[in-house]
């Protein structure tokens, strides 16, 4: 399956919406923000820039888009302030797949830039903003024009559906019952993709310019452990209930996979050394729970429902993937299952998402 056409997170501002549902993904780019920080002061520190350009590859659309390229801007003000520097110009590239909900980004732009600019007060540069759809599989800026790339919670997902999947029947995805070959497909799919990725990028960037990434990942050297399957299985078992009671045809599920690998740390630091364009300054590994609500006060009874929160969240990214195999129909009655099929879950065992994060320097 071709990933470009269909991969995207749901769009708008409303109950399903991406927007309203990705919480999980900030508290991420929350806990990523010490290494962020670090290099992006590192990269002005060098040599002080007249202008700087940020590109957030696959950006999505929402509370997200433009937390950490705020974050970035008022990391370089403060230290340009501290030491009676000239503020440079900013470029920012917001880049997603071309069916990303670009337009909810550019109406939110105006009380953005409003915002920033009472933020960081009198002296602080202009600010530019550039949709740029694409992929990030291939290249998407000119000769060493970017100074810092950031993604987060993009790179697990593939430029295609691995081929030779047609044994892994009753999953949509790596699971313990799937065989060998269906393991080693996803893994050179991720291969490909990801230094395909890199040396885009190495074009891209300037000497010295700066990459913090963040995947969802493993731990393990297992692809099809737990910490990064399970909860694409347990939406399996709700598609393969559905296949019991002849809601959905047998062959239809058989057919559909996901298109994401979550890498081990190993795994990305192998494909970096391997094309060559960029030193390793970090390397680490966070977790974060499946309940992005977990831990939270003053919740309304429905957000204390884990089943519901994760159910929700999931929806927010896998709906379009799902409608455009299965169609529209089964959409609420599948995540309806998955809510239940989830909260049991949790209930008895600790359920976390694994992010890999690195942080890289173009030689």
């Amino acid at each position: 399956m071709e990933v470009v056409p269909v991969l995207r997170m749901n769009g708008g501002v409303g109950d399903a919406s991406y927007a309203s549902n990705s919480l999980v993904q900030q508290k991420v780019i929350s806990m990523t923000k010490p290494i962020t920080e670090e290099a992006i002061t590192e990269l002005y520190c060098s040599n002080y820039p007249a202008a700087i350009a940020i590109a957030d590859l696959g950006c999505s659309s929402g509370p997200n888009t433009l937390f950490v390229v705020s974050e970035l801007i008022k990391v370089v003000d403060s230290l340009r302030q501290k030491i009676g520097q000239k503020s440079p110009e900013y470029q920012v590239f917001l880049n997603d797949l071309p069916g990303n909900d670009f337009n909810t980004i550019f109406r939110s732009l105006p009380g953005f830039q409003n915002k920033l600019k009472k933020q960081l007060g009198s002296g602080s540069g202009p600010c530019f903003f550039t949709g740029v759809p694409g992929s990030f599989y291939g290249r998407l800026f000119a000769n060493k024009t970017l100074h810092f790339v950031h993604s987060s919670y993009s790179l697990q997902w593939l430029s295609q559906v691995p081929e030779g999947l047609e044994s892994n029947k009753g999953n949509i995805y790596m699971a313990s019952t799937s065989p060998p070959e269906v393991l080693k497909a996803y893994y050179e799919q991720f291969q490909k993709d990801f230094s395909l990725f890199l040396k885009c990028r190495s074009e891209e960037l300037v000497a010295g310019g700066r990459m913090v990434l963040t995947f969802l990942g493993r731990r393990s050297d297992d692809p099809s452990s737990k910490e990064c399957c399970y909860i694409w299985e347990l939406l399996a078992m709700a598609l393969n209930d559905m296949v019991f009671e002849g809601l959905i045809e047998e062959e239809k599920l058989n057919s559909f996979n996901i298109p994401q690998y979550a890498p081990s740390p190993t795994e990305v630091k192998s494909e970096v050394l391997k094309e060559g364009s960029f030193c390793i300054d970090r390397l680490e590994v966070t977790e974060v729970n499946w309940n992005a609500y977990q831990n939270e006060y003053n919740l309304s009874d429905a957000f204390k429902d884990g089943g519901y929160n994760v159910a929700k969240c999931m929806r927010a990214v896998a709906e379009p993937l799902l409608a455009s195999h299965f169609g529209e129909a089964i959409i609420d009655e599948v995540f309806h299952r998955y809510r239940e099929i989830v909260a049991d879950r949790m209930a008895k065992e600790k359920t976390k998402f694994v992010n890999v994060i690195i942080s890289l320097i173009k030689g």
